[in-house]
């Protein structure tokens, strides 16, 4: 009781959005806590009010997983608006965006929070309680770090042309939001381009 009564002073609203992050995925560990901290964090730097319901946040995220699912449901960034985009570099980082000013942020965790998340939880039975628990308490200070970015590529390539559509002259298949690549002349999808992730099996082959 006592961990639960510091966490709603600490941090208000948090209780509410872990229960949504452990309902998405069955269950509650310490990177979901803290993708909800730094996508709250995210969208106080910006000035932005959290859960968005628009899409002027857009939001980056470095990995996938539980941490991903705590920052979505923190800002409101889904992959089907297209305000959350995974560029996997295997860190639980994330970046923030406002489409509107180019102002952006990366969140981390602080190098020192799982060593401070013991001092949080000195009664937690296990390092990954302490965590579980600490995560939820600590000033953002202690908990996470913030860098001040410059993003190295173009909002409006990356948001692209609402209904923009074109066919790839190689194998026909559509391609929208200004993804197709001009090669010798020929609009081809990235695939055709020779940047496929998947090759074709041909079934008439043993």
């Amino acid at each position: 009781m006592e961990t639960l009564t510091r966490i709603s002073l600490a941090v208000p609203g948090l209780t509410e959005l872990l229960d949504e992050s452990a309902a998405r995925h069955a269950h509650l560990c310490p990177r979901q806590v803290l993708g909800v901290r730094m996508g709250l964090l995210g969208g106080q730097l910006l000035g932005l009010a959290v859960p968005q319901t628009g899409k002027r946040l857009l939001t980056v995220i470095e990995t996938d997983g539980c941490a991903a699912d705590g920052v979505s449901v923190a800002t409101g960034c889904t992959v089907g608006h297209r305000t959350l985009r995974v560029i996997d570099f295997g860190k639980v980082a994330a970046t923030f965006i406002d489409v509107e000013t180019g102002e952006a942020f990366r969140v981390l965790p602080h190098p020192q929070s799982r060593l401070r998340a013991l001092d949080y939880a000195p009664s937690a039975r296990t390092t990954w309680q302490a965590q579980l628990d600490a995560y939820q308490v600590m000033p953002d200070e202690e908990l996470l770090a913030v860098q001040p970015v410059r993003l190295r590529f173009s909002l409006e390539q990356l948001l692209s042309k609402p209904g923009h559509r074109v066919t790839c002259e190689a194998c026909g298949e559509e391609i929208i939001n200004e993804r197709e690549v001009v090669h010798e002349g020929k609009v081809l999808c990235r695939a055709c381009a020779g940047h496929s992730y998947y090759r074709l099996i041909d079934r008439k082959q043993p």
